[in-house]
């Protein structure tokens, strides 16, 4: 029987088959798994054991990868030491020195940097377009491009990807699609189900959730996922037992969370947008009534001090990262996009008055009252 997606969180693993039957799978916190006899060890090089060494397997970081991959809708998927390392492996599965990847011109600034310095030194070209105009990325496709890479909800803008249609693109080509689905979550979108060929999350977000593990998960393909489970391995970009612990733990309540924040975030949102000192609101109003993820961006006027505003924003917090319970602020122009190119920054519309806010599961009013008065507050006085 089908199960719904709440039930999927908590029920995506098989019953505990091992002599002692715990009601959570055990932290398997250790670097190796030991053997009765050579012959036993030879078993596992013939396919016939699970575990060596804690680098090449571990039922913990197993047990994330195949619980993601449940809730994406994918047959198996892996999990990593840390988003750009999920992303990093997704993209040698597919690409190789000499060839090419088109990619958003807005993604995750870590991303941007990835593709455009190291990957480049590695001999993979990146070109960078806007996904909106996808006349222009099909102009774009070499004869050596292997994959499109985007994002199922940009960073730190919100642009909402028309992932259909880029699958579309990709197959007439026969490319590899990539979506980091980090933002949206699988609460959201299920980027497999429209086509994709592999999903990445930064599980540190909303994966985990609570803002105390590092960890990346990749799923998808299964003859994909095989070749980035092998990068994984060789390149040690595996994640320990214990971050992959916590990470499944804080998966369980991943639909109670976005509910909230999301619903929060809409809120949120709306009142910003009637707020005269905001330019501009990034949300995608469009996408669902009760509210379509808990990321909300704005653009401060130019009569308020930006550094007064973060002064002012009382209990919410400033840090460079996301998706945790609690409601925080950053600075993409300062952190996450600091590695942007300055006209990229600017053709974007990355400036310094945009502010990224991940909200949380506090009560909206709350965080609503908080950021009026804390706009109030940096109001400048002509």
């Amino acid at each position: 029987m089908e199960k719904r997606f709440e039930t999927k969180l908590l029920h995506s693993t098989k019953k505990n088959q091992r002599e002692i039957k715990s009601k959570v799978m055990p932290i398997y916190q250790t670097s190796a798994f030991a053997f009765n006899s050579l012959d036993d060890l030879e078993g596992f090089y013939q396919g016939e054991g699970n575990y060596l060494y804690s680098r090449v397997g571990n039922p913990n970081t197993d047990e994330l990868g195949q619980a993601v991959a449940a809730i994406e809708g994918a047959v198996s998927g892996i999990a990593t030491s840390s988003g750009l390392s999920a992303i990093l492996v997704g993209i040698l599965a597919v690409v190789k020195s000499g060839e090419h990847i088109i990619a958003a011109d807005d993604l995750y600034g870590g991303s941007f940097h990835l593709l455009k310095e190291e990957l480049n030194d590695l001999g993979i070209q990146t070109t960078f377009l806007s996904f909106s105009d996808l006349y222009q990325v099909e102009k774009s496709i070499q004869s050596n491009t292997k994959l499109l890479f985007t994002e199922s909800i940009t960073n730190p803008l919100l642009r909402v990807e028309k992932l259909e249609a880029v699958s579309e693109l990709a197959k007439k080509y026969n490319l590899v699609t990539l979506v980091d689905n980090t933002f949206a979550t699988p609460y959201h979108c299920t980027p497999l189900a429209k086509g994709i060929d592999l999903v990445v999350h930064s599980a540190t977000k909303y994966i985990g959730g609570h803002s105390d593990v590092t960890a990346g998960v990749l799923v998808g393909r299964e003859s994909l996922i095989e070749k980035a489970r092998t990068k994984v391995v060789n390149l040690g970009a595996n994640l320990s037992p214990f971050e992959a612990w916590l990470t499944c733990r804080g998966l369980k309540t991943l639909a109670l969370r976005m509910k909230s924040q999301s619903f929060n975030a809409r809120k949120l949102a709306e009142a910003l947008r009637g707020n005269s000192h905001i330019s501009k609101v990034y949300y995608p109003f469009d996408e669902d009534e009760s509210g379509y993820g808990a990321m909300v961006s704005i653009e401060l006027s130019k009569e308020i001090d930006v550094s007064t505003f973060f002064k002012s924003l009382s209990w919410v917090k400033i840090v460079p990262t996301l998706a945790g319970v609690e409601t925080t602020v950053s600075h993409p122009i300062t952190t996450s996009h600091r590695a942007l190119p300055p006209e990229a920054s600017a053709t974007l519309g990355i400036t310094k008055e945009v502010v990224r806010i991940s909200v949380g599961i506090e009560h909206y009013e709350d965080i609503i009252n908080t950021f009026e008065q804390a706009i109030q507050s940096a109001i400048q006085l002509p």
